[in-house]
């Protein structure tokens, strides 16, 4: 008797896909439902159906299996360790075996029969009334996972075995494996349909998985995703007795048959159906996992919240709600040892968090790590005993790629503090955090932590102003500094040239002077010299250029150098410092709610500012340091302080009496311009800009404009 395989029915198929009667259908299988409220872990039998597909997967016909026959592979399934199968994973497996079997059978007997699809898909619905739908679906899978594996093993072993040989007579496998090339568009219809039904399976187990706590069963996105779980968990079981009816109707082909592409295409039209249907579960468990993902988001930001705001026994706590910190992981990288470490290096330490984005400046990072290294030179001084983590906030709307990684990792090597071990380790409850409470906008910020709590939102002016000094960095000790300073030479040039300290010991006036006109500084330089020289003082002169020095003040520097025309600051990052600490200075004063009416340094610093942001070069002269007429300093506008020099004739005999600087001084005060137009050039990322700014010349509230401007040159 000759054995003709069994084909789908190309019409009553094609009419399923055109009509699309889904509803009919769904009252049909609505019908079946009755679960009686049994629950059992789908997970990892799911895991086991999927290993059975993987293993046993034909991409290139039979063909592939023959030249795989003697591979060997270790029995490990992906997501089910030897501790979940130890966990009741057995009794699970002897409670759904009779389940399992008997819908085995059902594919055996009514695929090989020829019988309806749609007839014996109802039949196993039938079997599995009373399961969930997502039990329904993979205990539907695992059925045909039994029937495709054993199908699978023998044609796998037969060239080794003696019973799969005989075995495989009996099939006619070895018939089939001759014709693999003919059966190769069938094969591959037949992976792509079982991928999708598994994909439907792993959707539907997610669906049920879903946090109640999170998301609730009555929301839009929950209720359309339930009313299409059953339409789509019978096109799964449907497309698994399409797939049993074409392997148990490869059985005793004979010489004879030719491949139906029809049968491929059929195949193929019930993969897209069962893909479409995937698509639009994974489009509803997307938005679900959105709806989830933010209530997760506030409850996080909430814990942040409060937990910022109670006093703990140590920082381990916060610092655990900052940076991931769970078992699995050694959230921070050391950058002194290059290694991963856990949190705990900084239990009951003093945490200096640095806080930015990838577009780190050079100059910053480079003074940063200066103090840092500093620091640890001393380590018995007090200041010096704290931690610096580097947290890189980064924006979560465009994807990490190669670019920003290789940004981060050239970052990272830099530091020789802890950082981060990667951007992914802050949760966005994290960043919304640090954005909102501690108003981080691009700038970077020195977020400190005592033993126990916050103590500053942002130090960063501390350090720029004082360093290492300025330890602990809290308001009390930041007061305390402040009470401790004058205006003076060393607060305002601080340690950007060695030579400072050198000149105010032997008794040298020093004057600074910048901008970008290289004429005005060739002028000014020259008749500098020339009064210093008439005067009879040692003047030396130090260029400090401009705010974000850029090409100019390079090019200025190598003139001023080549031409002997004063000192220059080789390290264009010295010349961003000295800027820097001036808007520190700023910043620190109005967060102390100084003004320039009610404090002289802060006047003396809005004019040092108004200089940087005018056209024109400008001076300070000082001598020596501390009080006393001399210890002061003199200032003015290039054209001021030029002007002041070429008519020093007139003025030198007072200099002569009371000194070069307050004589100096005088003459300023006496000739000053009443006619003026200063601006003050401030980031508009550094935090909160006061509503109200005064003139430092004239006490006049200044105008607020708002620029953007590109530091280049």
């Amino acid at each position: 008797m000759e054995i003709v395989p069994r084909k789908l029915n190309p019409r009553g198929e094609r009419h399923q896909f055109s009509s699309s009667d889904d509803n009919a259908m769904l009252k049909q299988i609505q019908a079946t439902h009755s679960p009686d409220g049994r629950e059992f872990a789908v997970k990892p039998l799911l895991h086991v159906v999927e290993d059975v597909f993987q293993r046993a997967s034909m991409p290139s016909g039979f063909a592939h299996i023959v030249q795989h026959q003697g591979a060997h592979q270790e029995p490990q399934i992906d997501g089910l360790d030897e501790k979940n199968l130890q966990n009741g994973f057995y009794e699970m497996l002897e409670y759904l075996s009779y389940t399992i079997n008997k819908i085995s059978c059902e594919l055996s007997c009514k695929c090989s029969g020829g019988g309806d699809a749609h007839s014996t898909t109802l039949s196993i619905f039938n079997v599995l009334s009373s399961y969930s739908w997502d039990a329904k679906i993979v205990l539907a899978l695992s059925a045909f996972a039994v029937n495709y594996g054993e199908f699978l093993l023998v044609a796998q072993l037969y060239l080794t075995n003696p019973l799969a040989k005989s075995v495989a007579l009996l099939k006619q496998l070895p018939d089939i494996l001759e014709r693999s090339d003919a059966l190769k568009p069938k094969f591959e219809a037949l992976n792509s349909l079982m991928k999708a039904s598994l994909d439907v399976a792993k959707c539907i187990v997610e669906f049920k998985e879903l946090p109640s706590q999170y998301i609730s069963h009555d929301v839009p996105e929950m209720l359309i995703a339930t009313a299409h779980i059953p339409t789509a968990t019978y096109w799964t079981i449907r497309s698994i007795v399409a797939c049993a009816s074409q392997i148990i109707g490869l059985i005793g082909m004979g010489h004879e048959y030719i491949a139906s592409t029809t049968e491929a295409w059929e195949l193929s039209s019930l993969a897209h159906k069962v893909q479409s249907i995937h698509e639009h579960l994974m489009k509803q468990l997307t938005q679900c996992y959105h709806i989830i993902d933010e209530k997760r988001h506030i409850e996080a930001y909430q814990t942040l919240i409060r937990l910022f705001e109670t006093s703990h026994v140590d920082n381990m706590k916060i610092l655990r709600a900052l940076i991931y910190a769970k078992d699995d992981q050694l959230p921070l990288y050391d950058g002194h040892t290059k290694r991963r470490v856990n949190l705990d290096v900084l239990r009951r330490k003093n945490v200096l968090l640095y806080i930015s984005d990838l577009d780190l400046p050079h100059e910053e990072l480079s003074m940063l790590e200066q103090m840092y290294t500093e620091a640890r030179q001393h380590p018995a001084r007090t200041e010096s005993q704290y931690e610096v983590v580097w947290l890189p906030v980064v924006d979560r709307s465009s994807a990490w790629n190669d670019v920003k990684q290789s940004q981060f990792d050239a970052l990272q090597s830099l530091m020789p503090w802890y950082s981060v071990y990667h951007p992914s380790l802050l949760d966005p409850a994290v960043i919304r955090y640090i954005k909102e409470v501690w108003k981080f906008n691009k700038k970077p910020l020195l977020v400190v932590l005592d033993h126990q709590k916050v103590v500053n939102q942002n130090a960063i002016h501390m350090m720029w102003i004082w360093g290492s000094a300025a330890f602990p960095f809290t308001s009390f000790r930041e007061e305390a500094l402040w009470k401790e300073e004058s205006w003076r030479i060393d607060l305002l040039a601080d340690a950007i040239d060695p030579n400072i300290p050198l000149w105010i010991q032997q008794g040298k006036h020093i004057c600074l002077y910048g901008g970008e006109d290289i004429d005005w500084i060739r002028k000014f330089t020259v008749t500098a010299d020339a009064v210093a020289r008439a005067a009879g003082i040692q003047l030396e002169m130090l260029y400090v250029g401009k705010s974000n020095p850029r090409e100019t003040v390079r090019k200025n520097n190598i003139i001023i150098q080549n031409e002997n025309l004063s000192h220059v600051l080789q390290d264009l990052t010295l010349i961003w410092f000295f800027w820097v600490r001036l808007e520190s200075m700023w910043h620190s004063k109005v967060q102390q709610n100084r003004t320039v009416e009610n404090d002289p340094i802060m006047q003396e610093i809005v004019t040092m500012l108004s200089f940087d942001g005018s056209d024109q070069g400008w001076a300070v002269i000082s001598k020596g340091s501390g009080g006393g007429p001399e210890g002061q300093l003199a200032k003015a506008k290039g054209g001021d302080i030029l002007n002041s020099f070429e008519d020093f004739q007139s003025w030198r005999q007072i200099a002569e009496e009371i000194g070069f600087v307050p004589a100096l001084q005088e003459y300023l005060h006496g000739h000053h311009n009443p006619h003026h137009c200063n601006r003050l050039i401030l980031p508009g990322t550094t935090g909160s800009i006061p509503d109200k700014v005064v003139c430092a010349e004239c006490n006049r509230p200044m105008e607020k404009f708002i620029m953007y401007r590109c530091c280049t040159d």
